[in-house]
């Protein structure tokens, strides 16, 4: 049995030079994309740097954790963020989760996070059997 085609298939150029990733020239704008969906929201911490989470409460939350108000991610809830502690207000990188419990993936913003900062919020999502992380991060 043959596999659907996809209605939307990624151009040829995009594959140019690359192996195993989809790359094309408009990462400049899924960016700047980013930027204004934060910079039109308002940033709601509710798990503080130091919390712990509310249903596995060994872990730890590593950088104050939120989301995006009047914003929607797969789960119903905000787009969730990590806030760094750096004095700007970019997006400086993505990380995409997979959640084997609940049996879902998520994309979570990160914003003026520092590289320790990363390593910390990549390690939280990997510490786990059940969730795994990738750190994507802004060039």
């Amino acid at each position: 049995m043959n596999a659907p085609k996809a209605s939307h298939p990624v151009p040829r150029e995009c594959w140019k030079g690359r192996k195993n990733k989809v790359l094309t020239g408009s990462n400049e704008k899924f960016w700047e994309a980013v930027d204004t969906l934060v910079h039109e929201s308002r940033v709601l911490i509710d798990r503080p740097k130091g919390t712990h989470h509310p249903r596995f409460p060994n872990m730890v939350y590593p950088v104050d954790y939120g989301y995006l108000e009047n914003t929607t991610s797969p789960d119903g809830n905000g787009i969730d963020v990590y806030r760094g502690t750096a004095s700007f207000e970019k997006v400086d990188a993505i990380i995409c989760t997979i959640d084997l419990m609940k049996r879902d993936s998520e994309i979570k913003l990160l914003i003026g996070c520092n590289p320790e900062e990363k390593n910390q919020i990549l390690a939280f999502h990997n510490e786990s059997e059940y969730m795994k992380g990738l750190l994507v991060e802004r060039e």
